[in-house]
This record gives structure tokens, sequence and C-alpha cells, in this order.
């Protein structure tokens, strides 16, 4: 883990959903509490809806967690008496107004929310939020009968003071062998 400029910064690879799942749940879920804010980011297929199922698990939130692209937000209750999972999808959306619109602040505190195509646009908030790069391995073709198979390397960049001093290495299984 290194320091950027005021945020740390890890890198994982995942070589499966299943790895992918596992970097959610045991490298990152085991910090979150209510008024968190995640940002994913990655081309389609990358597997950020993957990643957010494994946090769903993780919180013990009502699924199934799917992709909310044309519903643009889901609200997953909490079973285990937990915060809510709040998934967002903004893909579709063009503006931070837009965003707005879907009043996350009201929700913010009280919820993980996690935002799928954020980059760009959810920033705004939260100055405290977790930043999760997914980028999928170019190259080659799309292995159609396993498409969430392929390498994956996962950056996870934490901003603010609610992040300063967290390890996401402690208490972490090591689902790439590339942890530390």
């Amino acid at each position: 883990m290194t320091d950027v400029s005021g945020s740390t910064e890890l890198h994982l690879d995942a070589d499966s959903a299943e790895q992918m799942r596992a970097i959610a749940t045991d490298v990152i879920a085991p910090h979150l509490r209510a008024g968190d804010l995640l940002i994913l980011s990655g081309d389609l297929g990358a597997g950020k809806t993957t990643f957010t199922q494994g946090l769903g698990d993780a919180l013990g939130v009502r699924g199934p967690i799917a992709s909310p692209t044309f519903i643009i937000a889901r609200t997953h209750p909490s079973e285990v008496g937990g915060p809510a999972l709040i998934h967002v999808d903004a893909y579709r959306l063009t503006s931070l107004a837009e965003l707005d619109d879907l009043d996350l602040d009201t929700t913010l505190d009280d919820s993980v929310t996690v935002v799928e195509w954020g980059e760009g646009k959810a920033e705004a908030l939260a100055a405290d939020r977790l930043h999760v790069r997914i980028a999928r391995e170019r190259g080659g073709e799309l292995d159609m009968t396993n498409p969430e198979g392929g390498r994956r390397e996962v950056t996870i960049v934490a901003h603010g003071q609610r992040w300063a001093g967290i390890d996401f290495t402690v208490g972490a299984s090591d689902p790439s062998g590339d942890l530390g």
C-alpha cells in the first residue's frame, strides 16, 4: 500500500469472479460502515457488479445483487441489523445534477453506497470515499463460454480522513497472492 498525494492505494489481481468477490468480501467489507461511499469504475464486463455482489454477501443484505442499469438505483436492506447497501449505476447519467436527483445524500449517512460508473460524477457526494478501479486484461478474444474469467487488476484508492490509517491487508485473506 502506498500513499499517493493524500490517498492510499492498493493493487490486487483477480483471476476469477470468485476472487473478485473475495476482494470485496475479505479486503473491503470488514472496514465498511454506514456512511461509506465506494465509486467503481471499469469497462463493461470488468467485474463491478460481481464486486458489489461480494460486498452484499459480506454485509448480509437482501439480494440478489444485479446490475441496476435500467433502474439506476436499488436499495438492499440489511438482514443482519447492519447498514443497507445502496447500489447505483450511473452509466446512463450524464451530469452531476442527474446524480443529485437521486437524493443519495439523504441515505448516504445510513447506508453503504456503491456507485458503478461514478467516476467524475459521484466524488462530490463525499470527501471520504473509496475508488475501486477494475481493469480487465486486454488482448485476445473474450471467452464467451466463461465471460467472468480472465485476469483483472483491482486498484483501491482511499480518499479522506475516514480511511487514514486503515490497513486493508490486516485480517484479509489473500485472494491473489498479491497483498502487502
